[in-house]
């Protein structure tokens, strides 16, 4: 067995062991246990796909081999015929599956909190906001996943001074990690009397959903209080004390909470950013303390990283980590992202197969 092969028949020894523990009782009467395992699975399936299909070519193809040493001279040329063809389809599958086995990041599969907020340019920053907020959730929609708002601070000129929203859906992390940094817009203000192009910035913050599992943070390391909410928000604002804030007590992350009915509703949220801040805050003090870059990724992810220009005059945006432009600005802002966000996960797929490259001839 070459590399390759061993990679692959560990990958179906695990297949096939979780698929043996999922048919367990003790197993089966545990929820946790079997969305951990399921989610396991599923992360294995298309590479034990894969090499099912890789065991039946090389099949085929030693048996055409044999073949091929027939006394009978059809038989031969048929055998022939077979071994080009089964050959031309193991390159195929090889390269396929040379994608496959690429190190993924485990939180691509997450749902994710998507942060805005309004940053340089005062009033047009916080508009600016709301234009991305549209935009994003207008991809989401595009592409099967369920967004919910789960805190905001809305702008007095429009937009928003913050927005934090869930998205909900199969890879939704891995669709949107790439969003965060700066964004800078190109365009007249509406306020602006004299038809003057201002540059203003809103900065975005990806993070996954991370599970309780993935994350352990005590009860005592959290300040929690209720207090009334404010702002608009229906005939229930200002009742009760449904608002939630929690702060983080080690690091300081604060959250505040007010857009759902209930105190119970607002605290399930609170919770979930909280956990989300601090996880992401981990990784970056262990990625620091490391000397490593935490995860595969175009850019640091930095709020003040400017990753993008949206430029209305021109009708041009251009991503400035992958030098890509498009003029057709009025599209992305309708929420046609894909061909930017293809691009990035295209970019990131040769940066990993360009490392492993590197590291074989390394090793």
């Amino acid at each position: 067995m070459n590399a390759r092969e061993i990679k692959l028949q560990s990958i179906e020894d695990r297949y096939n062991e979780i698929n043996d523990l999922l048919g367990k009782e003790e197993v089966a009467s545990d929820p946790k246990m079997v969305t951990k395992l399921s989610k396991e699975e599923a992360s294995l399936k298309e590479a034990y796909d894969a090499y099912q299909h890789y065991k039946k070519i090389k099949s085929d193809i030693a048996e055409a081999k044999e073949l091929t040493e027939s006394d009978d001279q059809e038989i031969k040329e048929m055998a022939l015929m077979e071994l080009e063809e089964k050959t031309a389809e193991l390159e195929k599958l090889e390269a396929k599956i040379e994608e496959i086995l690429l190190p993924k990041d485990p939180e691509d599969e997450y749902d994710c909190i998507v942060e805005i907020r309004g940053a340089a340019g005062g009033d047009e920053g916080n508009i600016f906001a709301g234009d991305l907020y549209r935009m994003y959730v207008k991809y989401a929609e595009n592409n099967g996943f369920k967004t919910q708002v789960m805190e905001s601070s809305e702008s007095e000129a429009g937009g928003f001074a913050l927005i934090s929203f869930l998205v909900k859906g199969h890879n939704a992390y891995q669709h949107f990690k790439f969003e965060s940094g700066a964004h800078r817009v190109q365009r007249v203000p509406k306020t602006e009397t004299q038809g003057r192009i201002h540059t203003s910035t809103a900065t975005v913050l990806v993070l996954p959903d991370v599970e309780e599992a993935d994350i352990e943070i005590p009860d005592s390391d959290l300040e929690i209080e209720t207090h009334r909410a404010s702002g608009a928000g229906g005939q229930h604002i200002n009742k009760t004390d449904s608002a939630v804030r929690i702060v983080h007590k080690p690091t300081g992350i604060t959250v505040n909470c007010q857009d759902g009915r209930s105190q119970m509703a607002n605290r399930e949220t609170a919770l979930k950013i909280i956990r989300a801040r601090v996880y992401e805050e981990m990784a970056r003090q262990k990625a620091e303390k490391e000397g490593a870059i935490r995860r595969s990724k175009i850019g640091t992810g930095d709020r003040s990283e400017k990753i993008r220009t949206y430029n209305y005059p021109q009708n041009r945006v251009s991503d400035h980590r992958i030098g890509l432009t498009i003029t057709q600005l009025d599209r992305i802002m309708d929420g046609r992202l894909d061909d930017v966000i293809n691009a990035l996960l295209e970019n990131e797929k040769k940066e990993k197969l360009l490392h492993e490259n590197v590291q074989s001839i390394a090793a």
